[in-house]
């Protein structure tokens, strides 16, 4: 396992410049990278993803992992992913909403009715076309591969069970940095913390925070219910996440390299989706284990009610795309 690293823009550009283009037939390690630990489902498709690779090219190609934020949280992954500094990172839609306006949509709150909603329309024209808005992006210099399952986000505390909005009054929440979602806690009555999930651990620990929101793998894998024992499903977001490549290395693949990744890529999602199933059942099966207090929401339309300032504030520029997702059975 290797230490943690950042690199500043200037270091990792001076390593891209001083390794060139990638021949055709050279040996091609790819850097990758991700927040959640082995054997999560994006890191397993990823790993997967690497052995076919290897298979694929005789072994001149192949795939590193740096899991577990070896590499930093997202926004350090963004930052050398868009300097070249590595090759692949998984990332959430959420941070990604700045750079391209219409991956926000994916961020509103209750904007997918279920799980095989949001799949049906990240699966068609809808998703293929903010994939590609990504990747044609004149500054965000990333290449959209494939979108991922990320499950529902939740909000767990180590004060109270959320049953209804009024419950949230006062609670310091988590959120993902992306003002989207801050708004969103702050509607629902709480109040809304934007940092890192590399920073979440010791947030709780010291009281910065008094809990989070995310989907079951996550807070099973980061061991959050040590802090945070009371699992709400307020099912308040369901945000899918996405595979980007580097653009700066990838200029520098050759057309059939490119080809074989994209090809490679679309399988690691259909791959991950049946591994993010199997890692929801295991992870709520172990949150019961360690005694981790779960509740329903009765009344989800109050919430829905909640957060329709949120809406007014971040849809109308979109709602001919809006439109299309609900449109979408």
């Amino acid at each position: 396992m290797k230490r943690r690293q950042f690199m500043t823009a200037a270091a990792a550009s001076a390593i891209v410049a001083a390794t060139g283009p990638v021949r055709a037939q050279s040996k091609l390690v790819l850097k990758a990278t991700d927040v959640h630990p082995l054997g999560y489902p994006t890191v397993e498709a990823v790993v997967r993803m690497g052995k076919k690779l290897e298979a694929a090219t005789n072994g001149r190609i192949s795939i590193e992992m740096y899991p577990s934020m070896q590499l930093g949280g997202e926004k350090e992954m963004i930052e050398q992913a868009q300097v070249g500094a590595l090759h692949i990172a998984r990332i959430s839609v959420g941070p990604m909403g700045p750079l391209v306006p219409e991956m926000n949509v994916f961020n509103l709150p209750f904007v997918f009715r279920d799980a095989a909603h949001m799949e049906k329309v990240i699966d068609g024209p809808i998703g293929t076309e903010i994939m590609q808005k990504l990747s044609d992006h004149p500054t965000a210099n990333l290449i959209g591969l494939c979108w991922m399952n990320a499950g529902t986000r939740s909000v767990y505390n180590s004060k109270r069970p959320i049953t209804q909005v009024s419950d949230l009054k006062g609670l310091k929440i988590r959120m993902m940095g992306n003002p989207l979602f801050v708004d969103t806690m702050n509607a629902l009555g709480g109040n809304g913390v934007a940092m890192g999930f590399d920073q979440l651990i010791n947030a709780m620990q010291t009281g910065v925070v008094d809990g989070a929101e995310n989907n079951e793998p996550s807070y099973d894998s980061g061991q959050h219910y040590r802090y945070a024992r009371y699992f709400s499903r307020t099912q308040h977001l369901m945000i899918p996440e996405i595979l980007v490549f580097s653009k700066r290395q990838w200029n520098s693949l050759s057309a059939d390299d490119r080809a074989l990744i994209g090809r490679l890529s679309k399988e690691a999602q259909l791959e991950q989706r049946a591994l993010w199933y199997e890692a929801e059942k295991e992870a709520t099966r172990k949150m019961v284990a360690a005694g981790v207090i779960i509740n329903d929401v009765p009344n989800k339309k109050e919430f829905q009610d909640a957060v329709r300032p949120v809406w007014d504030k971040y849809a109308g520029q979109h709602k001919a795309l809006i439109d299309r997702i609900q449109a979408v059975n």
